[in-house]
């Protein structure tokens, strides 16, 4: 599937194209809709690069949230390990 950007909208996002694609990577990652592989091939970058650029925008590269810690909680306590 192809996306048509109209020169209008880019112009006035006042981007590049290349930093409309990765701006886009950026927030379906961010978001958790794309994965690191695949948000790195929509931004056109090496993984490592978009890493980087994770980095540089302070997003973290893993999401760990409260139901996260709360279910390996109970994973633990079934272990018997707390």
């Amino acid at each position: 599937m192809s996306v048509i950007i109209s020169d209008e909208i880019l112009q006035a996002s006042g981007l590049t194209p290349s930093e409309f694609r990765q701006e886009i990577a950026l927030y379906l990652f961010q978001t958790g809709r794309l994965s690191l592989g695949y948000a790195s091939q929509l931004a056109d970058m090496q993984p490592n690069n978009f890493r980087q650029l994770l980095k540089q925008r302070d997003i973290p590269l893993y999401s760990y949230d409260v139901e996260d810690f709360e279910l390996d909680l109970k994973n633990l306590r079934e272990l018997g390990r707390l």
